[in-house]
């Protein structure tokens, strides 16, 4: 199998390889347990000495062949899916991470990650510090602290749409011994491979445009395999000294580039639980099919949606990376250059209350706690997604309070204007 083959057939043949007679189709593995004839050969697999499978709360058939596509989708050494976004983003970081450490983070991420990083891990004790991605490496340099073990961005700031400067976040990161997590959730790798701009660890909401239908919640984790974790073994002993819960086992030893991920399964799918089920697993693969056909769609329908959007004088502004004109535009052509995302940022003249209205107006467009999937969908973060942060805060993560979250899906492009159209003007 070459791994120099394009994203487009990936998306259609990786991950599962059937063997003579064996199902076309990714199976089902639809068992919480798997059978084996000896004690002996289940015990090995509790002490990682043998591969295979013996509980689904850590891994299953399903799941491990839709990782293995989005980890050669991605470029990467190994991966693995999560039960959602969230849960992806969590496990990256607590994979290395412990009370007393320190996280620096793009000020500008989704609200539930920001919520994720300074309120629920404050409470395990990690301290995370925002930061404005746009400040020169000389300014970021100095939040960093001896504790500090990742950088933590996205791709593209959900619903900021901020650009994240790849090559030098992961430039920082590695200038102090640490590696740089990215979330590519709203570029996918069909639009952007962040491996290939030197960032260490890649997650993804599947549910987002992997799933690409709103039908299944899901996460995936997948590691580079680059890092040198033994180059900075102080700052990395879960993954560097031994593992007394498994017989004193060192992952970087034992596991090589796996490492990072056997030891976030091993570990922490062990101890957690946050296994994407198999079924849900089985409808990501069938949305990952199309992936690399509807990205381009709904990038080409938000670039239009973006066009008229900026033509309307009841319009205050419009923020989409793909547009000429837009602050991260230059970012987004060296980055992204077949593409950004479906997902556009305006505001109205009236402010919050115009934004109501507008939505309420709406009757293509669908008001859903959701974005990037086949079907126009439109959020007001403020009350929605950020609702727990206030104005201030609201402005430091990139989003204006009277910001519309408008995702563009796979229709066509005049029936999505023609319903901004009636509803801003009916």
């Amino acid at each position: 199998m070459s791994k120099k083959r394009s994203i487009e057939t990936t998306c259609i043949q990786g991950g599962w390889q059937p063997g003579n007679g064996e199902p076309r189709q990714v199976p089902i593995y639809q068992s919480t347990t798997f059978k084996y004839s000896t004690s002996e050969a289940m015990g090995k697999l509790f002490d990682l000495e043998a591969e295979g499978y013996f509980y689904t709360r850590l891994q299953n058939p399903t799941n491990d062949a839709v990782a293995a596509k989005i980890c050669e989708m991605e470029g990467g050494a190994a991966a693995m899916l999560t039960s959602s976004g969230q849960a992806a983003n969590f496990f990256a970081i607590i994979n290395i991470c412990s009370a007393g450490d320190h996280v620096i983070s793009s000020a500008t991420i989704y609200g539930g990650t920001s919520n994720l990083l300074t309120v629920t891990l404050k409470r395990f004790g990690i301290e995370t510090t925002l930061v404005d991605p746009d400040l020169p490496e000389e300014e970021l340099a100095k939040e960093f602290r001896p504790n500090t073990k990742c950088v933590f961005a996205e791709t593209i700031a959900n619903p900021a749409l901020v650009v994240l400067d790849i090559e030098k976040f992961a430039h920082l990161a590695h200038s102090h011994g640490v590696p740089l997590i990215v979330d590519n959730t709203f570029a996918t790798p069909v639009n952007c491979r962040p491996f290939e701009w030197g960032a260490d660890i890649v997650t993804h909401s599947t549910t987002k445009y992997m799933d690409g239908h709103g039908m299944t919640v899901g996460g995936c984790i997948v590691d580079s395999g680059n890092f040198d974790w033994d180059a900075h073994k102080e700052k990395f002993p879960g993954l560097t000294t031994p593992d007394e819960s498994y017989h004193g086992i060192i992952y970087t030893q034992r596991f090589g580039k796996g490492a990072f991920i056997t030891k976030a399964t091993a570990q922490l799918m062990r101890d957690l639980g946050c296994i994407q089920s198999p079924q849900n697993a089985f409808l990501l693969n069938a949305g990952l099919e199309s992936l690399h056909l509807r990205v381009p769609r709904h990038c080409e329908n938000a670039l239009k949606v973006a066009e008229y959007l900026s033509s309307r004088e009841d319009v205050a502004w419009v923020k989409y990376p793909g547009l000429p004109g837009d602050k991260y535009h230059d970012l987004a052509q060296k980055y992204m250059p077949k593409g950004t995302c479906g997902v556009i940022s305006f505001g109205l003249k009236g402010g919050r209350a115009a934004a109501s209205v507008f939505m309420d107006k709406l009757k293509l467009a669908s008001i859903a706690t959701h974005v990037a999937d086949a079907k126009t969908c439109v959020l007001h973060p403020a009350s929605h997604t950020h609702r727990q942060l206030n104005d201030e805060q609201l402005v430091e993560a990139g989003v204006d309070p009277s910001m519309i979250r408008f995702s563009v899906g796979i229709e066509n492009a005049d029936d999505i204007i023609e319903d901004i159209r009636q509803a801003l003007e009916d």
